[in-house]
């Protein structure tokens, strides 16, 4: 993570390229993470991507609460999640925002 906040864009890269590979053993990290960040717009948006991409159902209600964000990046990446997670609470979750009209 140290990594990913660094200045130069070609470390913060391949920083991101090795979390992706190895997202699922970071989950935990990566969620508190997120929760954590404020400042990063785009570091906010590349963790929750990694956080899909880990496929993990610890991030259910990360993803779940994302939907409603008014930030169209972080809604895109909530609903790949669900996507990727692809079992019964995901798709309901998905349903629901839908006929809530939070995503299309």
């Amino acid at each position: 993570m140290r990594l990913m906040r660094e200045h130069d864009p070609q470390v913060q890269e391949d920083a991101f390229d090795f979390l992706r590979e190895h997202a699922d053993a970071y989950v935990d990290e990566l969620i508190e993470e997120f929760r954590a960040e404020r400042d990063d717009h785009g570091l906010h948006c590349w963790l929750l991507e990694l956080i899909a991409e880990a496929r993990s159902p610890k991030a259910l209600d990360v993803f779940r609460d994302q939907l409603e964000s008014l930030d169209e990046s972080l809604r895109f990446w909530a609903v790949r999640g669900l996507e990727m997670l692809d079992d019964r609470e995901s798709r309901q979750a998905l349903h629901q925002a839908r006929a809530n009209g939070w995503i299309a």
